[in-house]
């Protein structure tokens, strides 16, 4: 759907529990972790889901507001399970003009990000399933992000290990970031996918950028090619469900490190599209 098409004529008004940087202070890069308090507990989501924030404003053209989507970072329950709360995960953007090479502020992460304690901030949704948690616990779990893409991956895993207690099938993430300080929820501003380390079936393997400075994307293939005889042994298993989210040059690493895998890219072309027909295969992928 284009996000003209969404349905913003009856928004909730969330007000803002918390905003917390999880990049240091003078980094580049500003990303933070908001928890929002819903107005109302009928409002219900479930991991893999999104919710769309409407800036307010004025804006171009006289619009009222600039929606923008953003997937959800909390299990459905809340971060603190009592069900009243959505987390989302948000990185402080610009946009850069073609001609001018002026930059320009991202009008809802902006909001987002200079948003205090007790502000209001409507949104909209929950928009579709683009993740969903398979039914039976001894499924495995293949999930591969990079940046906020982090998001939906962070609310899977505290589902299935704060709701089933233990997962029985393999729970493997592969994340890349420009650095290690950037490993959104894996470094020492919040270690909440570290809390499960120690659950026998979780295993997560970080991949960061050759060359930050220049925006090369983290080295995902590699990550994953250092793994090889694990994750093909679980790419053909018809019991592992595979999950990519994030920036698409890391896809794009993902997609070269599987066509070595397969012996070449028509071999791993026709391996995803059976997957995917199966309903084992999901991509939510951003520039």
């Amino acid at each position: 759907m284009r996000l003209s098409e969404y349905d913003v004529n009856n928004p909730y008004l969330t007000t803002l529990v918390s905003s917390e940087r999880i990049t240091p202070l003078g980094w580049e890069a500003e990303v933070r972790h908001l928890v929002l308090r819903l107005p109302d507990i009928a409002f219900q989501y479930v991991e893999g889901q999104s919710i769309g924030v409407l800036a307010p404003g004025p804006h171009e053209f006289g619009a009222t507001h600039h929606l923008r989507l953003y997937s959800i970072a909390s299990p459905r329950g809340g971060d603190d399970g009592r069900g009243d709360t959505i987390s989302i995960c948000v990185r402080r953007c610009f946009s850069i003009d073609d001609i001018s090479g002026e930059r320009y502020p991202g009008r809802a992460s902006h909001f987002l990000c200079d948003a205090n304690p007790g502000d209001i901030v409507p949104i909209t949704g929950p928009y579709g399933v683009q993740f969903e948690v398979p039914p039976r616990e001894d499924a495995n779990l293949l999930m591969v992000g990079a940046g906020t893409g982090i998001a939906p991956f962070r609310a899977f895993v505290k589902h299935i290990y704060q709701r089933h207690g233990a997962w029985k099938g393999k729970v493997r993430l592969f994340y890349g970031a420009k650095s290690g300080v950037e490993m959104l929820y894996m470094n020492d501003f919040r270690k909440d996918l570290a809390l499960y380390y120690e659950q026998s079936s979780f295993r997560a393997f970080e991949a960061i950028s050759p060359r930050p400075h220049y925006d090369a994307p983290p080295e995902i293939d590699r990550a994953v090619l250092d793994n090889a005889h694990e994750i093909w042994e679980m790419i053909q298993d018809p019991n592992t469900y595979v999950y990519v989210a994030g920036l698409m040059e890391a896809d794009k690493k993902f997609e070269l490190a599987m066509e070595k895998l397969a012996g070449s890219k028509d071999a791993w072309l026709d391996l995803k599209a059976s997957i995917a027909a199966d309903q084992r295969y999901a991509e939510l992928l951003y520039d």
